[in-house]
């Protein structure tokens, strides 16, 4: 049986960034100039530029407040 992967927001609640300058900051935690500079070079390929997408689009349209109780919920896993 394929198993299933967790939802993309609450991974953005849950995983880290895994380089860089802000490498074991939670990807919900990254600042926007941070992902506003990826936008602006490249995204990365793969998961990971899915994830940094995401989080780019959360940010820049102010949705933040999205993630508020996926943060609590991750926190008590």
């Amino acid at each position: 049986m394929k198993q299933e992967k967790p939802h993309i927001l609450m991974r953005l609640c849950q995983e880290y960034m895994p380089y860089g300058k802000y490498k074991g900051t939670m990807y919900c935690d990254l600042p926007i100039s941070y992902l506003e500079w990826f936008s602006r070079k490249g995204m990365p390929q793969g998961e990971l530029g899915m994830l940094l997408s995401t989080m780019y689009e959360i940010k820049l349209n102010g949705l933040d407040s999205l993630l508020r109780p996926l943060r609590k919920s991750a926190s008590h896993n």
